[in-house]
């Protein structure tokens, strides 16, 4: 999981045979996502049934962070603040009860995945309630899986550890929220003419007398954005740490200088830990919550498996029209302000 900072935009020399592109300079819009590592405190094992996938059991780790607690909780203030408190008993006693349930999962079980949540204190977007997810566990067999999760219980899962440069992901979110919309707008529908009876941004036939019922497939007014989304085959740039001083350096542009625009991404700030810097846009608002997963599919286009060296990275201001890219060009250019003084 990460945290959608902003977008600026980068130059690379495109690697494509044949192309009349080839050996020549593009500039790409992409987007830079906050990806600060995630802690797993837990694992889940599920059973096969005819009916699906049943969760069998769930263990927990002695320890949980206060921003995880606090996803269990509607007002965190007015509570009593007891939650895992007798589970955590169960360490304190010698854990037997711990590992029978490990036992159980590895006996019953065939799917195990952990559970983690992200470091949202670490991220800088004024939430204290972390986000928590199950990611399955792949290879081997199920007692090696087990163990596995056990071993890594309050330890951190770093987005290097899961993820590489120039490998295709799928970016889960949810789009930007616009309210309640009319129909022209939602749906792109035509304006009707000037003389038109009681409005003209409307549909003016949503259907024939019979079937006697309004057709799923006629645009309507109503909720546009804040949808769930996922976007297939984004490719991966760069993954680096926001507090590197050489996160925004490439091999032609050695200007020491951080991802971080001048005056920080608008309505997000500064990216000081891990980030994925993912080619295009991505779904929802600056702070949105995004998940990762490996791509589903088998990429053979060349545009997947090629090889991606950038040039330059664009740290200009992204309030205005930015001149310089550090604030040492802005300060060699401009001289001593009157403000310094």
């Amino acid at each position: 999981m990460g945290y959608k900072a902003g977008m600026t935009h980068i130059v690379r020399d495109l690697e494509r045979p044949g192309s009349k592109m080839n050996k020549k300079e593009i500039v790409e819009a992409v987007t830079i996502i906050e990806t600060p590592p995630m802690v797993i405190v837990g694992v889940v094992g599920y059973v096969a049934t005819p009916r699906g996938l049943r969760a069998l059991t769930t263990v927990w780790a002695e320890h949980l962070s206060e921003e995880a607690k606090r996803r269990f909780y509607k007002n965190w203030y007015r509570s009593k603040k007891k939650a895992f408190t007798q589970y955590a008993k169960k360490y304190a006693e010698g854990a037997k009860d711990v590992t029978r349930e490990l036992e159980r999962i590895k006996k019953y079980c065939s799917v195990v995945r952990v559970i983690a949540h992200t470091q949202v204190g670490k991220a800088h977007i004024g939430q204290k309630k972390a986000h928590i997810m199950e990611i399955q566990l792949n290879g081997g067999d199920v007692a090696a899986k087990v163990d596995y999760a056990r071993e890594h219980f309050e330890k951190e899962v770093t987005i290097s550890a899961v993820f590489e440069q120039d490998e295709m992901i799928d970016v889960i979110g949810t789009t930007k929220g616009h309210g309640f919309e009319g129909v022209t707008h939602r749906w792109g529908t035509k304006k009707l003419p000037r003389k038109t009876h009681r409005g003209l941004r409307k549909v003016a036939c949503i259907g024939a007398w019979h079937p006697s019922r309004v057709m799923y497939s006629v645009p309507r007014a109503g909720q546009r954005g804040y949808h769930r989304r996922t976007e297939l085959n984004k490719k991966i740039y760069r993954i680096d740490n926001g507090s590197n001083p050489k996160s925004g350096c490439t091999e032609f542009d050695i200007t020491d200088k951080t991802i971080t625009p001048m005056g920080g991404f608008p309505h997000y700030g500064s990216v000081t830990e891990d980030f994925l810097m993912v080619k295009g846009g991505v779904a929802g608002s600056r702070k949105r919550v995004l998940t990762f997963r490996k791509s589903l599919q088998v990429h053979t286009k060349r545009s997947a498996l090629e090889k991606v060296s950038l040039k330059f990275i664009d740290t200009s201001s992204k309030f205005g029209h930015g001149r310089f890219q550090t604030p040492a060009e802005k300060h060699q250019f401009m001289g001593t302000l009157k403000k310094d003084l």
